[in-house]
């Protein structure tokens, strides 16, 4: 049988988390989250994603290919692409807002979605054929859940 995607799982981890941060390590995206327990969740992703407020994108993957002004060669080692430019500014708002996670939904083909208070959301887009990892959700020091799954 093949390993099967836990969409309720993923839902449950997520939902009632608090959103502090954004940012990358090397070329993935990283969301942190905060559950009302104290466990550390993260959405991290390899794939095609953005960050919406209502009809808006705040910020998305393809920041990362970008230099701010000024940066130099070595920008992206340097954390000085637009994605990061925008990530400090995002982090500070959801510093302030400290929203919560208030819906998950998971389609095919693996699409995800995390709605967060104030019309806030997170849209993953998987475009590989392939068997590669597109994204992941996990809760540090236990479950991890991975698109495509029985990649983990």
């Amino acid at each position: 049988m093949a390993a099967e995607l836990r969409v309720d799982e993923i839902t449950r981890i997520l939902t009632g988390t608090v959103a502090p941060s954004v940012g990358r390590a090397v070329d993935m995206g990283i969301v942190e989250f905060h559950g009302p327990d104290g466990e550390e969740v993260m959405g991290r992703m390899r794939c095609p994603f953005r960050i919406a407020h209502d009809v808006k994108a705040v910020l998305g993957s393809a920041d990362m290919r970008y230099a701010q002004k000024g940066a130099g060669p070595q920008a992206f080692d340097k954390f000085r692409m637009i994605y990061d430019a925008r990530t400090t500014t995002f982090n500070r708002v959801l510093g302030e807002l400290r929203p919560c996670v208030d819906s998950v939904t998971v389609g095919r083909p693996g699409e995800l979605t995390v709605s967060w208070e104030q019309a806030f959301r997170l849209e993953v887009f998987p475009d590989c054929s392939g068997r590669i990892e597109a994204w992941r959700v996990l809760v540090r020091g236990g479950a991890h859940h991975v698109f495509p799954p029985g990649l983990d």
